[in-house]
């Protein structure tokens, strides 16, 4: 029996891993972004070990939450599910900063960064990371709000930061995870991926003993390895996105280069 970590389980993806993983036998802590979510939360999934708030959209609330996951001991599996789309294209954060930056790519790195090692990292990407931009220029810009990437780029951030810890943590398995596109309220009513395929994936990588997923530094789409953008595994740029991330939020990873 595993115990695991989700962020943004109080609906979609999210929420049916962690049934799914409950389902199986195995622990798992919910997130939510707030108190009225956290309370649909307990509800749809009642044999949550618990249930944690935080707005990843605040880096204080964001820093808090990793205290409150530590608080709890050990996890073997976070999954980094989290995520927004719907938002004004300008839009920002109460910090300031590019509100897709800051839920999708600036919170899992806070959270990377606080929260205990566990043996195994996932993180949601999506397909849209191949329409995505990044240059050393671009990731700078962010800093000073003069640059706000859009959801492609963001997920090509999150694909960008699982293959540069899977290069640093060589005794971890960190993956990420294409779900397809889903019809979820994110995904919308449009979608022609099959639902129960978007979370397959990610509940496998958290907890099977298969040779397959206890591989890391890939990208998967319904278990298999899929072929990305070549910038996601730009060291330089890798390295650029993280020095980004510990300039707005104050925390390094605090990793020591073997």
């Amino acid at each position: 029996m595993s115990r695991i970590f989700i962020t943004g389980s109080s609906d979609g993806l999210g929420l049916l891993t962690a049934q799914k993983l409950i389902k199986e036998g195995h622990r798992v802590v919910l997130h939510a972004r707030n108190d009225k979510r956290a309370e649909d939360a307990r509800e749809l999934v009642p044999d949550a070990e618990a249930v944690l708030t935080g707005d990843l959209s605040d880096i204080g609330e964001t820093k808090e939450l990793a205290q409150n996951v530590n608080a709890l001991g050990s996890f073997d599996a976070i999954i980094h599910n989290a995520g927004i789309l719907h938002v004004a294209s300008n839009a920002k954060s109460r910090d300031g900063i590019p509100l897709l930056f800051a839920v999708n790519s600036l919170a899992p790195y806070i959270l990377t960064a606080l929260i205990n090692r566990p043996e195994r990292l996932i993180y949601l990407s999506s397909g849209l990371h191949r329409s995505g931009t990044v240059t050393e220029d671009r990731l700078e810009l962010i800093v000073d709000g003069t640059n706000f990437p859009g959801y492609s780029d963001t997920k090509l951030h999150d694909l960008m930061l699982a293959l540069a810890l899977a290069r640093k943590y060589p005794d971890m398995i960190v993956n990420a995870v294409d779900p397809g596109w889903v019809p979820t309220k994110m995904g919308g009513n449009g979608a022609t991926d099959d639902l129960d395929k978007g979370y397959e994936t990610q509940a496998w990588l958290a907890v099977s003993q298969d040779p397959d997923a206890l591989k890391s530094g890939r990208l998967l789409y319904h278990k298999k390895e899929e072929r990305f953008k070549p910038e996601a595994a730009d060291e330089v740029l890798q390295e650029k996105l993280l020095s980004v991330c510990e300039k707005i939020s104050g925390i390094g990873l605090g990793i020591t280069e073997l």
